[in-house]
């Protein structure tokens, strides 16, 4: 099964590993899922780790951020986005995460976000509590 991470659902799960979005990560690290994830995300995900509110509760430096980053692009699918289309009705900043889904061909988005949320009739979508139930 290949799932996208949407940024929230993995930073949670490093940040608080006890918590549903921490067992997801853990589940990726055993192999029991592939992960994709866009060119953009990884640049969301980059910027993301360098607050430093994030950069406290990890205890991460510069040099554990950027080998965090290249073990994500060795262990997960990247893929560029191009010319694919995705309506995204509420919030036109979710749209890459929504692309990333379509590029990947994913199976599944996993995400907290309710605006993405509310597009679960259009696109395979799960909370992470759901996503959780199937592993």
């Amino acid at each position: 099964m290949k799932v996208v991470l949407d940024t929230n659902v993995l930073l949670s799960g490093l940040m608080f590993p006890d918590g549903t979005p921490g067992r997801i990560v853990a589940a990726w690290a055993e192999a029991r899922f592939d992960v994709a994830f866009s060119l953009y995300q990884l640049a969301e995900i980059g910027r993301v780790l360098e607050y430093p509110k994030v950069r406290r509760k990890l205890g991460w430096d510069d040099q554990r951020i950027e080998q965090f980053i290249k073990q994500l692009y060795i262990r997960a699918e990247v893929v560029e986005l191009g010319p694919i289309s995705v309506e995204v009705p509420r919030d036109s900043s979710d749209a890459p995460i929504l692309a990333t889904l379509a590029a990947a061909r994913a199976d599944i988005l996993v995400t907290g976000d309710r605006d993405l949320l509310a597009l679960r009739g259009r696109y395979p979508i799960e909370t992470p509590t759901e996503f959780v139930r199937r592993l």
